[in-house]
């Protein structure tokens, strides 16, 4: 089946939302109900987007750098011959997905094309060719903060660093936050770096609006069939499923986690048993997670996949074989770092108990943690990483694949939008 043939695909189409690169105003005067579940070529300046045939052969596929989404989609470096950019494409056979799967793929399709703000990733285009859906992003060199940490910090990246980047993901998460929408998916995996420093937060897929019927809500219910692997991000509000439900500030919890995650190289609470996990998330941990406690003393190897790379993809890729085990001396011995008291203290609350009393994403900003982010008075990005010679020498690229000639068979049937 093409995902031109699926109804949700002919629902009309709605007003657009502000094109300001860095907009915070609301959007949601622009819809009549609920904000959009289904995928629909976007209307952009009161205008109708241009519907054109494919021009799959403008993109080279040089390099495959992985897979997601179950293994259901496979991600290329790629070049776009006419201009010489480098980019990514993710190719999903829509065929092969359930209906819950392409649900998924509709929903971070709508939601990347509406979002504009420049610490979100958005894709440039997406199209179908035949069942194949192509959707190109853009390359994002240093890959994922979670890969950065597994290649060259695995005993956790420094302060400056980690300001730098959780700075990038607040004003990304902000901007969500302030036109009604969780994140739901908040991790190292999805906070993607450029070759030139941006940080931008990708993972759309989750992503849940708190308007209903132009109204937007105090809380939200909705509890999508989240992979095992994200739990350990999630908040207890989110995980109880309980009549109180969850609001934006479940966002900062996963924040918390995620700042612990790229401080000591370990993610609390990875390796418990589910329904450990949960009790402890419940009661909350005894001491601050930066220093080891909300990981498990009994013995209980943790593996890690190592991701070829995660540019422009929005999860964590498995692009090679090669595993990392983590016997139990290591999950039983605390950090042997010291933290700053400004990072604790951000974790602390952040991870605080009551969603209420955690800060807004707005407020964090202001925290003292990103004092010298602001003043610009440390290092940029860039000169905290390695260079990027040494990163591409590092990768572990996938092999170089033969191109099949399904990806570029076309029909009559396909089509390409694209989003300015």
């Amino acid at each position: 089946m093409s995902c031109l043939d699926c109804s949700c695909l002919r629902r009309t189409p709605v007003k657009s939302i502000s094109q300001n690169k860095d907009s915070t105003t609301s959007i949601y005067p622009h819809w009549a109900g609920d904000l959009p579940q289904c995928w629909i070529p976007p209307v952009l300046g009161g205008h109708e987007m241009p519907v054109r045939y494919s021009e799959v052969n403008n993109y080279e596929l040089q390099q495959e750098l992985g897979k997601r989404f179950n293994n259901l989609t496979t991600i290329y470096l790629a070049r776009h011959t006419p201009t010489g950019t480098l980019v990514t494409v993710q190719l999903t056979d829509l065929d092969d997905c359930s209906d819950e799967q392409l649900q998924f793929l509709q929903n971070e399709a709508v939601m990347s094309s509406f979002c504009r703000h420049h610490n979100i990733m958005i894709s440039w285009k997406m199209f179908t060719v035949g069942t194949w859906l192509w959707v190109i992003n853009p390359f994002m060199a240093y890959g994922s903060a979670s890969n950065l940490v597994k290649t060259y910090y695995p005993e956790g990246m420094s302060e400056v660093l980690i300001g730098n980047i959780l700075y990038g993901t607040l004003k990304g998460l902000n901007y969500l936050h302030t036109n009604g929408y969780v994140h739901r998916s908040v991790k190292g995996s999805h906070i993607l770096i450029s070759e030139e420093g941006l940080v931008c937060l990708s993972g759309l897929g989750h992503l849940c609006s708190l308007v209903r019927r132009g109204e937007r809500a105090k809380v939200a219910y909705d509890f999508p069939n989240f992979s095992t692997t994200m739990l350990p991000w999630l908040s207890p509000e989110l995980l109880r499923q309980d009549l109180h439900g969850y609001n934006v500030k479940s966002d900062i919890y996963s924040l918390g986690i995620t700042a612990c995650e790229l401080a000591t190289g370990r993610v609390p609470f990875m390796d418990m048993h589910r329904t450990q996990m949960l009790l402890q998330k419940l009661k909350g941990p005894p001491q601050n997670p930066l220093y080891g406690n909300a990981f498990p003393c009994e013995e209980s190897p943790m593996k890690i996949s190592r991701s070829g790379v995660d540019s422009g993809i929005g999860e964590s890729v498995v692009a090679a074989s090669m595993t990392q085990t983590m016997t139990s001396d290591r999950l039983r011995t605390p950090s042997p770092r010291t933290f700053s008291s400004a990072l604790q203290n951000l974790v602390e609350i952040c991870l605080h108990q009551d969603p209420e009393k955690r800060p807004s994403a707005d407020m964090l900003l202001s925290h003292p943690f990103f004092r010298q982010v602001r003043e610009k008075t440390r290092d940029s990005i860039p000169s905290l990483l390695p260079s990027l010679t040494q990163h591409r020498k590092h990768s572990s690229f996938g092999s170089f694949p033969v191109i099949m000639k399904k990806y570029y068979k076309t029909t009559d049937e396909t089509k390409e939008w694209t989003y300015y």
